[in-house]
């Protein structure tokens, strides 16, 4: 397990999906705004749920959450597109409701940050998040994550575009204790 200062990043156990499912993709506002697919249901078990787990895939790192203090399962967080020529990966995190709030996602971007950086040997990781998701934008921010762009219109949420905005770190930048 990784750990920061608040969450643990472990390997999924499948007790966790359905955990993750009810609430993370059963609230399509929530998925919709997260996800560049369209949401659509998934039947409890399948094996197309997102939070479904293939250890073969090189190029997707997925984590479970869990709050240090107790152990329980906050949310889900991973690298993925991981690109091992260029060393870049994108970073994405996804809290339960009752995560929200707490500071576990900047803990979270921190510690897949030590993974990224140190574990995978990346040079660049990188962040898009939607422009009005003010917690990411402040989680990506006080970890060094610097702005590099908007994505005007990029992303259909729920009836209309959205602008995304592009962060990006790169090793020589990163502070392993600017989290806070």
């Amino acid at each position: 397990m990784l750990k920061g200062g608040k969450v643990g990043l472990r390997a999924r156990h499948e007790d966790d999906i359905p955990i993750l499912e009810t609430g993370l993709h059963d609230d399509v506002v929530v998925y919709s705004r997260s996800n560049v697919l369209p949401w659509r249901p998934i039947t409890p078990g399948s094996k197309d749920s997102q939070f479904a787990v293939d250890d073969k895939r090189d190029r997707h790192a997925p984590f479970s959450v869990v709050a240090l203090d107790g152990g329980e399962l906050i949310g889900s967080a991973g690298l993925w597109n991981i690109d091992t020529h260029n060393r870049s990966a994108h970073i994405g995190v996804g809290l339960l409701p009752s995560a929200r709030g707490k500071g576990y996602s900047t803990d979270t971007v921190a510690a897949l940050c030590h993974y990224g950086f140190v574990v995978r040997g990346l040079w660049r990781l990188q962040i898009e998040t939607l422009s009005d998701n003010a917690a990411m934008l402040r989680s990506a921010e006080r970890n060094g994550f610097v702005r590099e762009g908007v994505l005007r219109s990029s992303a259909w949420v729920m009836g209309e575009f959205l602008d995304e905005v592009l962060l990006g770190l790169l090793v020589q930048d990163w502070k392993p204790d600017s989290q806070g």
